[in-house]
């Protein structure tokens, strides 16, 4: 009786919680490596137009059909080809499955399953971005890529890439930390009810503030830089101006299975919103630091290349 008078009376002296503290402490943890490589293309192929998702047996015949598109080309191929050739398949993160969810492309509206159109204005800076690549006079005249200063594909939003396709999250009670492998850029999402910063401070990652949806980590971005390169262009797979409005949601399908999705609203850049989604796997792999071009030795290679094919003209 005296040991549970005495269990009984150290339970009473524990401060009691709060229901907003228990709400927090049943929030799930989204901590861990997630990679988001997966053979479902951002984009839906023509072939597929009129269908979101796969059944098994065709996300099946679909992953087999991609590993023999992206095989590695034999010696009498690399030969027949014109190109000068790219990395090894051994250096590519393809992934070799579908999204969980078996949707037929990242891109989940438009109905399409297609990245919205640019507007006027987007589609004269697009061109003229691509006319001075053309010339490539100068580095600034490359790509932002090309210059290791983005990846877009990095995020936000966070699109998969052929390599380097993993997160880091880790996780407190004020903040969310999400490091991309790819330029290894870390991006903070407050949690503290802060208003977004001042309208003068942008970054090419925006100011992210995150709540929580009962179990979905709700993050809002916006203070995005100026305009660094559109879909399609040398700047990246998508792109953005100051006036990117960006929503995303995180929430565990399983405890091995993260479904992220997205909303982009950027009416200076695209012809209507579109929204996006994709599942990231758990993994146990770490996140080893990414150099791009170390040296600049390929930007000063590719000048060169650009000077010599003046040349011949």
């Amino acid at each position: 009786m005296v040991a549970v008078w005495c269990a009984m009376a150290l339970i009473a002296s524990l401060p009691a919680l709060t229901s907003g503290q228990l709400r927090r402490a049943a929030r799930p943890s989204l901590e861990g490596t997630w990679n988001s490589a997966t053979v479902t293309p951002l984009e839906r192929p023509a072939a597929l137009k009129d269908k979101p998702f796969f059944t098994p047996q065709e996300a099946a015949a679909y992953e087999r059909e991609f590993a023999e598109r992206n095989a590695e080309p034999t010696p009498e191929q690399l030969a027949k080809s014109k190109g000068t050739g790219t990395y090894n398949v051994f250096y590519r993160e393809w992934g070799t499955r579908v999204v969980k969810t078996l949707r037929t492309s990242i891109i989940t509206e438009p109905a399409d399953g297609r990245i919205p159109p640019l507007t006027p204005a987007a589609e004269q800076f697009r061109r003229g971005r691509l006319a001075r690549l053309r010339l490539a006079e100068n580095p600034e005249d490359l790509g932002l890529q090309d210059q290791c200063l983005a990846f877009l594909t990095a995020g936000p939003p966070m699109l998969p890439y052929s390599y380097n396709s993993n997160y880091q999250i880790v996780q407190t009670g004020k903040t969310i930390l999400v490091h991309a492998e790819m330029i290894h850029d870390a991006r903070i999402i407050y949690l503290d009810g802060r208003p977004h910063a001042p309208a003068n401070r942008r970054s090419s990652l925006g100011d992210s503030i995150g709540r929580w949806e009962g179990d979905t980590l709700v993050v809002d971005t916006t203070n995005f830089s100026d305009a660094i390169g559109y879909y399609g262009d040398a700047g990246g797979n998508f792109g953005w101006d100051r006036h990117l409005h960006l929503i995303e949601r995180f929430r565990l399908l399983d405890p091995d299975t993260l479904l992220y999705q997205f909303e982009v609203d950027n009416p200076t850049a695209y012809t209507r919103p579109w929204k996006g989604e994709l599942t990231l796997a758990r993994s146990n792999e770490r996140v080893y630091e990414f150099a791009c071009h170390e040296g600049n030795y390929s930007l000063e290679n590719m000048l060169r290349g650009y000077r010599a094919s003046e040349r011949k003209r």
